[in-house]
């Protein structure tokens, strides 16, 4: 079991939609940690830590365009180094 750390930025109708709630619970059944935030820009950006595998599931369904209500229209991601280390997935605001 790999852990990874990954950063991503969510574009689109994302804010105000139930975007980071969704995100935080899909996130917590995967078994991972780190946040969702909304960005000045209109984005949401997402920090997610643990198993790689769970990562990538999470980052696939952030691709498909997460919660109903959502209109992703794209997603940046990259490995991260976060300067902390998450206990649980948040929602920061």
């Amino acid at each position: 079991m790999s852990n990874i750390c990954t950063i991503a930025w969510v574009h689109g109708t994302v804010q105000g939609v139930g975007f980071r709630y969704s995100t935080q619970r899909e996130a917590t059944q995967l078994g991972l940690t780190g946040y969702a935030r909304n960005m000045d820009d209109g984005s949401v950006e997402v920090v997610a830590c643990g198993d790689s595998a769970q990562v990538e599931k999470l980052i696939a369904w952030l691709k498909a365009g997460g919660p109903r209500s959502a209109r992703v229209e794209k997603v940046l991601s990259e490995p991260h180094q976060p300067g902390r280390e998450y206990i649980n997935f948040g929602i920061r605001y």
